[in-house]
């Protein structure tokens, strides 16, 4: 048996039928994962005594295994039972949880609440502090460790995060520089594979999950010094500012460099349709930092809302670093911030030309405290809708670097499968 491979069941009918989603799966699943465990099955199974088979099943190749759900008072709660049998014990009543949940709430425990405090004997119990339904850990079949937890999810949250993941943590040896998370931007999925295989280095694993605006990469395995030099290697196939290490989200960050420097930022939008906008004001608080943004689709709007002019319009286009130059300009005069950013582009699925194809993106930068600069990037025709995103995303990457004083050129210039 694999040491760190981990099985999860998901028990109610209320979820089969589609009365209520899982709330469980994604969260376990999530952070077993980033602690170095192989999550290999996530399975949702009725209140009918249909854990038995599959719980059997997954002790071949589980060392761990999470159960929620079935632990209530009713006669369908048939978790605590089917373990048991499994396990080849009788279900006991805890008798200090029955006391300590009898201190709660009286005589309401009586008939059939009682079963709530009850487990397979020789398994611990798990205390409950949101709710009636105790919890239990204990071995299974040759040595997989079974976790029970109660389906409410405010019950379940609070005895995982606070008993269960501590010991799982504890259980697997965790170390925190042994798997790696980092976030890849402006990269499709099957490209960041090709990189990673060219660039791996002895016994490193590796895994991504693709979020709508990164891809999550996870490195595990091998020996500090080969994560660092397979890293490097990446870094310096995708580009500069590319890879960044932990769970990063780029509107978040160039929120906070606004905020360190006090600074307050707009945005003029053509192509993205206001995506950029909207990505700065998805976090609580961002009125600190984002005054707003204007979404000057036809040039019209360009021209009375932003005053570009007309001339640069009829000369250069509106995909053009004069556009978007005048673009962020503009916006600084009409709102008065500190910082501006604009975008206008060819997103598709039409409208392109052999000087300028569908995928071309100007990004315009405008500040008090800098020249303006502008940049051209040329992303591969994926579809509109990610041509849009991609462009959303270079503009905050490259926002951040502007703000830092960075050469946006060069930092583009090395930039490679976009």
């Amino acid at each position: 048996m694999v040491a760190n491979r981990a099985s999860i069941f998901l028990i109610g009918t209320e979820i089969t039928r589609g009365v209520i989603a899982d709330a469980h799966g994604r969260i376990l699943a999530r952070e077993l994962t980033a602690i170095g465990y192989d999550v290999r099955r996530i399975v949702i199974v009725p209140d009918d005594g249909s854990i038995e088979e599959v719980l059997r099943l997954a002790l071949r190749d589980s060392e761990i295994l999470i159960l929620t759900g079935g632990l209530g008072p009713t006669s369908d709660d048939v978790t605590r039972e089917i373990v048991a049998k499994i396990a080849g014990v009788e279900v006991v009543r805890d008798e200090e949880a029955y006391a300590t949940l009898f201190k709660r709430i009286g005589e309401r425990l009586y008939g059939i609440n009682e079963r709530q405090v009850t487990r397979p004997e020789g398994f611990r119990s798990l205390e409950n502090s949101n709710g009636s339904a105790i919890g239990f850990v204990g071995k299974l079949g040759e040595g997989s460790l079974c976790y029970a937890m109660p389906g409410v999810p405010s019950e379940m949250q609070v005895m995982f995060y606070n008993v269960v993941l501590p010991e799982l943590v504890e259980h697997i040896g965790f170390d925190e520089e042994a798997l790696l998370e980092y976030s890849c931007f402006l990269t499709p999925e099957s490209k960041l594979e090709e990189v990673c295989k060219k660039s791996a280095s002895e016994g490193i694993e590796w895994g991504t999950r693709v979020q709508e605006h990164r891809i999550s990469l996870y490195l595990h395995g091998g020996s500090r010094a080969g994560r660092e030099t397979m890293v490097a290697k990446i870094e310096a196939e995708l580009g500069r500012g590319r890879l960044w290490r932990g769970d990063v989200d780029l509107a978040t960050l160039l929120g906070d460099a606004l905020l360190e420097d006090n600074l307050m930022m707009g945005c003029a939008e053509s192509c993205t349709g206001g995506l950029v906008s909207k990505l700065m004001s998805d976090r609580n608080g961002s009125s600190a930092y984002f005054w707003g943004g204007v979404v000057s689709y036809a040039n019209e709007a360009k021209e009375e809302l932003l005053k570009v002019k007309r001339g640069s319009l009829e000369e250069w286009g509106a995909v053009s670093d004069v556009t978007v130059i005048e673009m962020a300009e503009g916006l600084r005069e009409l709102s008065g911030v500190d910082f501006t950013l604009s975008v206008s582009g060819i997103a598709g699925d039409g409208g392109g030309s052999i000087e300028k194809p569908v995928g071309t993106i100007y990004l315009g930068f405008a500040s008090t405290k800098a020249p303006s600069v502008a940049v051209r990037l040329n992303f591969s025709p994926y579809g509109r809708d990610s041509i849009r995103r991609r462009s959303a995303q270079a503009a905050l990457l490259l926002g951040y670097f502007y703000l830092k004083g960075e050469q946006l050129l060069d930092i583009v210039e090395s930039w490679q499968y976009i």
